[in-house]
């Protein structure tokens, strides 16, 4: 439940990017961070103009009050949320090497904060530390995306059909607006706002367990699991929605508490496609 096309419209307004001309102040909202510091987009400041670069140096403009100072691991987080979007979307190949100093010009920054945030992805595996020269993105293969929906499995379907036996129906309920936003970021092609969405519904479903080291592990191996093929067909807008869908039909099962409809849904998800 993870890939699609390439962009093909403006996201959508629950997704990253709906928030692009909000000021940067102390703690930027989320939505905010990714889409101003879009891959290839425009660069880190150039949306707010003069003033928001003051802003984000925690200088005092006439247009608004002082804000406090942003450090730079902000803006190394909105570095890699957006290297992450941007993976995700096949905006970066897969064994092609980049260089800080070239991404950070793209970004409008300078080369420290986008080291930082490659730094870390090649903690989660994303990218190799190539001595000298940059970052390489990860070549990965269809057996490798196999064992990670293989562990996802072992690790969600049990949760997912305790949770179905357990949780009452008006919890499902609140989780209607997540399966949604699948469903619309499906409806736009955009694979790193659906990557988001997807991730967000899993978080939100699995979060019920109360075990926060489950959701936190969870997470990850789905992260992981939406970085592209080293070859392969791109996925289609068409497939995204039907994954998306299986989002909308399992809630509408659990919500039902519909056990069997449940449990073929939630091993489908898993065993089906990418999940």
């Amino acid at each position: 439940m993870e890939q699609g096309s390439a962009r093909e419209g403006v996201r959508p307004p629950y997704a990253p990017g709906a928030y692009a001309g909000a000021p940067v102040t102390g703690r930027v909202p989320e939505q905010a961070r990714v889409s101003r510091m879009r891959f290839g987009g425009t660069p880190y400041g150039a949306a707010g103009g003069a003033a928001d670069d003051a802003a984000a140096r925690g200088e005092h403009t006439h247009s608004e009050p002082p804000v406090p100072r942003v450090v730079r691991h902000s803006v190394r987080g909105q570095i890699l949320e957006a290297l992450r979007a941007a993976l995700v979307d096949g905006e970066l190949t897969p064994g092609q090497v980049y260089s800080a100093p070239a991404l950070g010009a793209r970004f409008g920054v300078s080369a420290t904060p986008v080291r930082e945030a490659m730094q870390q992805l090649a903690v989660e595996g994303a990218v190799e530390v190539v001595p000298n020269r940059g970052f390489r993105v990860s070549e990965r293969g269809p057996r490798e995306l196999a064992e990670l929906a293989e562990v996802r499995a072992l690790i969600e379907v049990p949760v997912m059909l305790r949770l179905a036996r357990t949780v009452p129906a008006e919890r499902w309920g609140v989780l209607r607006p997540l399966a949604d936003a699948t469903v619309a970021a499906a409806a736009v092609g955009d694979r790193a706002s659906y990557a988001e969405c997807d991730r967000a519904f899993h978080r939100a479903v699995l979060t019920l367990s109360g075990n926060e080291q489950l959701v936190a592990v969870a997470d990850e191996l789905h992260r992981r699991s939406q970085w592209p093929l080293v070859s392969g067909p791109a996925t289609r807008r068409a497939d995204l929605l039907a994954d998306a869908a299986e989002h909308t039909a399992l809630l509408d099962a659990l919500i039902a508490q519909d056990l069997a409809v449940v449990q073929a849904l939630v091993r489908e998800h898993f065993t089906g496609a990418d999940g």
